[in-house]
């Protein structure tokens, strides 16, 4: 099954059974390079995302996703890059420059690129801390940025785990920020920092989430 009929499987089938409700999809430009950046509250985000966007959406995922073994190891495999997953190897002590890196090559092709600034799913369904991974894309590419917000996916599938709920999920989008001002200065932490609260501060707004000013992977420790 190609990627097109996938989604159109899944599309036909999600709305089906969770009607989702859909806000400011319009603000993603109908052509070129965009950034999506918004919440992540469960697993199954990005398939939700993919299905409710018109144009296809590439993301960034573990490369462990695509390496199983076995008749579930090939059908995971098939699965994630079927709906837009590009495995990068993110546990190595330059995992985080390999994502940077094909993210700018995603969007220097052309792409819809989703990114989740939090770098993980949240621990506790509040809103934590961007990483400025998303304001040195922003600015090596000059991307516009869409924020977003996942609203009840959490319910749909709690934790992570089991298998996915029947529960009310909205999707809604912001307008697009143009951070064309800063151009040049992707290397500024001062820069980066600043466009990445913006960002948070729109994904907030939308989502209506609690903000916590630390990195969500530093609350999964504590």
């Amino acid at each position: 099954m190609s990627r097109i009929l996938l989604k159109a499987f899944l599309g036909l089938l999600m709305r089906v059974l969770y009607r989702p409700r859909i806000e400011g999809v319009e603000n993603i430009p109908g052509t070129g390079a965009v950034i999506l950046a918004g919440n992540h509250v469960t697993f199954i985000d990005s398939l939700f995302l993919g299905l409710v966007v018109r144009r296809p959406v590439v993301f960034i995922g573990k490369d462990e996703y695509v390496t199983g073994k076995g008749v579930k190891g090939r059908l995971m495999a098939w699965f994630f890059t079927t709906t837009g997953m590009v495995p990068v190897d993110r546990d190595g002590g330059h995992g985080g420059v390999a994502a940077l890196m094909t993210g700018r090559r995603l969007l220097e092709e052309g792409n819809v690129f989703a990114i989740y600034p939090e770098g993980t799913r949240s621990p506790d369904g509040r809103l934590y801390r961007g990483r400025t991974g998303i304001a040195r894309l922003a600015l090596m590419t000059g991307a516009p940025v869409v924020p977003f917000a996942m609203v009840g996916t959490d319910k749909v599938q709690p934790d992570g785990k089991g298998l996915p709920r029947i529960s009310p999920v909205t999707v809604r989008f912001g307008a697009a920020l143009d951070f064309a001002r800063y151009e040049g200065m992707d290397r500024d932490r001062y820069v980066l920092r600043a466009v990445t609260d913006e960002v948070m501060s729109d994904v907030m707004r939308l989502s209506g989430q609690e903000y916590v000013d630390m990195y969500a992977t530093k609350a999964k420790a504590a």
